[in-house]
């Protein structure tokens, strides 16, 4: 029973975005316009270029930021403001949620490669802000993203969670394996199921898959 497989985590942790709000909600489609813009701006190519580099950095350094840093000396926080000033006016709370996740014994954090101010913002929007004990964005991992293990190693460092007393939830699944190799339980989050050895469990339904271990 996945309970079981739960009862040493003294440490929970989830991942933001399409983790605590369900994919249909789309708000990466508003952040990606806004990425692709900001790479235009920044290192002046055309629109269709400024895509094909986006999704390049994303698979080469973990986040398009990443890469605009690394190879253009980009400085992160212009492009962290911009790109996370979005509506959020069409997430709903989800108070189930949110009581599931404060029954968890133990702490609950986030940990995105978001900033922790967006990280909030959506939180607040979603009613689970008053559920999570700590929220950790890039710029807390000095903006080394996932899936590099240096991030999570400086998050778990910061926050003073025992990786092997913990748990990750997360809809990207190539960011489970570093959390898998420290020792954590890893959720894959996502509609469809990821086959990996570093995947414990895989959900459709977080809210569901949470109160399977209460």
């Amino acid at each position: 029973m996945p309970k079981d497989q739960f009862s040493h985590v003294e440490t929970w942790v989830f991942d933001l975005d399409n983790t605590l709000y369900p994919p249909a909600a789309r708000l990466f489609d508003q952040i990606e316009v806004k990425m692709t813009q900001f790479v235009m701006d920044a290192i002046g190519v055309d629109r269709s270029e400024a895509d094909r580099l986006r999704t390049e950095y994303w698979r080469r350094h973990g986040t398009t930021l990443a890469g605009l840093m690394r190879e253009h000396d980009v400085d992160p926080g212009p492009y962290l403001t911009d790109v996370h000033d979005i509506s959020l006016d069409h997430l709903d709370p989800d108070p189930e949620l949110a009581a599931h996740i404060r029954a968890l014994p133990g702490r609950k954090i986030v940990y995105t490669n978001g900033t922790a101010p967006y990280a909030r913002r959506v939180l607040a929007q979603r009613g689970l802000g008053a559920v999570m004990d700590a929220v950790y964005g890039v710029e807390n991992a000095e903006f080394h993203p996932k899936p590099e293990r240096r991030a999570f190693e400086a998050i778990f460092a910061l926050d003073g969670t025992t990786p092997a007393q913990a748990a990750m939830f997360e809809d990207e699944a190539r960011n489970l394996a570093a959390p898998f190799e420290l020792g954590m339980r890893t959720v894959h989050v996502a509609p469809n199921a990821h086959a990996a050895p570093y995947i414990h469990h895989h959900t459709d339904d977080l809210t569901g898959f949470l109160a399977q271990l209460l």
